[in-house]
């Protein structure tokens, strides 16, 4: 990492996060944070609480106890369309595009918190990133790949321009072709200015692009460092790449 990220500003900070479902608490007081820049990446087993995390900040999941700040403010309890307009923006697990709705369709409701006059030049802007959507330009969603619905879900995140974007799972049942196209589009959204916090089941791919990493289990950060330091630690490589 850079002298000039660590100096950065944080944009997105977690402080003692605890979140539960019913009696279940799924997150045990996390704490985490983005810098302006950064590309984070947190990696664990399915179950860890890592998409329970992502819904907390975005506000799809109510907050036990604990702080969720963007730009220096608490953000817990804002729905997740005002924080769009501010910038912080997710990529669900499992795509959520709309289904009924062309390709077209689906980025233009990606800018609907918009009012400049950018919308159609940053339109262009996700075709040069996704050859494949243009090409497809007024296909139904529903009846792409799943692979190309993840481009879509990708893109349909960007027309909102955000400051900071969260990945959940984006190469979850894809082919390996179709995920080493995915992974090359997170380091390229991340080289043109966009912080990304990453959520991901492969560790190895996740860690390699990150500046950071933490490691979660059972719904506690139990590593955290940089991304490279991560990948060559023992507990990680026999945890998560099956050595």
């Amino acid at each position: 990492m850079s002298e000039q990220t660590q100096q950065a500003s944080v944009l997105l900070r977690l402080s003692g996060l605890k979140v539960a479902y019913g009696g279940i608490q799924a997150v045990k007081g996390v704490e985490l944070e983005v810098r302006e820049g950064e590309l984070v990446s947190l990696i664990g087993a399915n179950g860890a609480g890592k998409s329970t995390t992502l819904k907390a900040i975005t506000g799809l999941q109510p907050v036990a106890m604990g702080e969720v700040q963007y730009l220096g403010r608490s953000i817990k309890g804002q729905g997740a369309w005002e924080l769009v307009e501010q910038g912080l923006v997710m990529v669900p697990e499992g795509r959520g595009t709309f289904t009924r709705m062309t390709i077209i369709e689906n980025l233009q409701m990606g800018a609907y918190t918009r009012r400049d006059a950018e919308v159609q030049a940053d339109m262009e802007r996700v075709f040069e990133l996704f050859p494949r959507l243009k090409e497809r330009a007024r296909q139904l969603a529903g009846t792409m790949s799943g692979g190309e619905q993840q481009m879509l879900a990708m893109g349909r995140a960007l027309m909102a321009r955000p400051r900071v974007l969260l990945l959940d799972e984006p190469s979850m049942g894809l082919s390996p072709i179709m995920v080493d196209k995915i992974f090359e589009v997170v380091q390229d959204i991340h080289r043109r200015g966009v912080t990304v916090l990453l959520v991901e089941q492969n560790a190895s791919r996740a860690l390699q692009l990150a500046d950071r990493g933490y490691v979660m289990e059972s719904g506690l950060i139990t590593l955290q460092g940089p991304g490279r330091q991560l990948l060559a630690d023992p507990k990680v490589r026999s945890a998560y790449l099956g050595e």
